[in-house]
């Protein structure tokens, strides 16, 4: 379990409001802790993460942890790390989007000591007259001065109304809750800060908001569904287990600060082990294997270790992934759909040259027929490409 120090140092970009947070949780006082999360996609990424890890710390030391659910503000739409406009999205596009998020949610904290509300529960009953005595709260050129808004406007992007009401909405959420500390990535610095205004506002005590560092994506930018270059909770073990391994080398620490919950001294033993020469990716397995084990299970991360390391040994580096065939298609076919290859003649051609193999078995018909049997095997193409076989549902 972490302590509060720790809680307001790893992997932390600032804080808001500490001595006042600190001095009310050394007194014993149990606060209400906030975290909102947006339904945008169907997935909870290792970068959403990162402040739901804080929220299991906050509530491991006794706190209450009120887990904000944004089924009205994922309507809106946040632009804090856009550098464009984001559509709004539909109703249904947001409950299609929730229907497992609680599921994945509980792979971190423990739904049932939480509380669990949705926003649209008070946004969506605003008046106009109330939306325009909280706006009284902000002027303009607050939102405007925003590095990205600020960036896009000198740019003569487009800036929408309802984008400079997100931040409204958003602090509205924290006088309606009464929370007392705000968990937000730095880039929602402006949102968590309009909390702490539109409480002020309220005669309420201010918030103190924690702000944690930014994980970046397997392709080096922010961890974004919007961008596609997502760890996700959802992930199998076999999928985890390879995306993790596929992270630039420098990424490895950043990942164990804020991803695991594994212990800074560990983490400071693998930052001396990399120091000293150990080859990378050795650390990076140890990595692997903490992600898959705590969303999975200790006994996959164990089974997913010896698979890489088998898959290695016999020069298949890429990425592991699952592929999924229709039973008796031909497997020229289940390659195809995989769209790694420019022309049905390249995948032939690997074929004739005893490139394709399930499992032990190389396979030189293109029309080998996918069947029951093959569920679970491997499935080499090349010299690079590997999968793992499994039959759609």
């Amino acid at each position: 379990m972490q302590t509060l120090e720790e809680i307001l140092t790893r992997g932390v970009f600032e804080v808001i409001g500490q001595d006042d947070l600190v001095k009310r949780a050394q007194s014993g006082e149990k606060l209400r802790i906030k975290l909102g999360i947006d339904p945008t996609s169907p997935n909870i990424h290792l970068g959403r993460s990162v402040p739901l890890l804080k929220l299991r710390a906050f509530q491991q030391l006794g706190h209450t942890v009120v887990f904000i659910i944004g089924d009205f503000t994922g309507l809106v739409g946040d632009t804090s790390d856009k550098d464009s406009e984001r559509p709004m999205l539909t109703a249904e596009a947001v409950q299609e989007n929730l229907r497992t998020y609680m599921e994945q949610a509980g792979k971190i904290i423990d739904l049932s000591q939480a509380e669990v509300v949705y926003n649209s529960q008070w946004l969506s009953k605003l008046t106009l007259s109330e939306i325009g005595t909280l706006a009284d709260a902000f002027s303009v050129s607050e939102f405007c001065a925003r590095e990205n808004i600020a960036k896009r406007l000198d740019a003569g992007k487009r800036v929408s109304l309802r984008e400079m009401l997100y931040p409204l909405m958003q602090g509205y959420d924290s006088v309606q809750i009464k929370s007392d500390v705000e968990l937000g990535g730095s880039d929602q610095r402006f949102n968590c800060l309009a909390g702490r205004t539109l409480q002020a506002a309220a005669k309420l005590r201010p918030q103190a908001v924690l702000l944690t560092n930014l994980i970046p994506g397997t392709d080096g930018r922010k961890m974004s569904s919007s961008w596609g270059n997502t760890i996700n909770l959802t992930d199998s073990a076999r999928e985890m287990f390879g995306k993790v391994m596929s992270i630039p080398d420098e990424l490895i620490l950043p990942y164990f600060e804020q991803c695991t919950i594994v212990s800074l001294d560990t983490v400071a033993t693998y930052a001396e082990y990399l120091k000293n020469g150990t080859n990378p990716r050795d650390v990076k397995i140890e990595l692997a294997k903490a992600l898959v084990g705590f969303y999975h299970s200790t006994e996959a991360a164990t089974s997913e270790e010896e698979f890489f390391i088998s898959a290695f040994s016999k020069g298949i580096v890429g990425e592991v992934e699952p592929v999924y065939f229709n039973n008796d298609e031909p497997l020229i076919d289940t390659i195809v759909r995989l769209g790694i290859f420019e022309s049905r003649g390249e995948i032939k051609r690997l074929f004739e040259q005893g490139g394709v193999s399930i499992g032990e078995m190389r396979v030189a018909d293109i029309s080998y027929p996918m069947t029951d049997a093959v569920e679970g095997q491997v499935l080499k193409i090349g010299k690079k490409h590997f999968y793992r076989l499994h039959q759609k549902n």
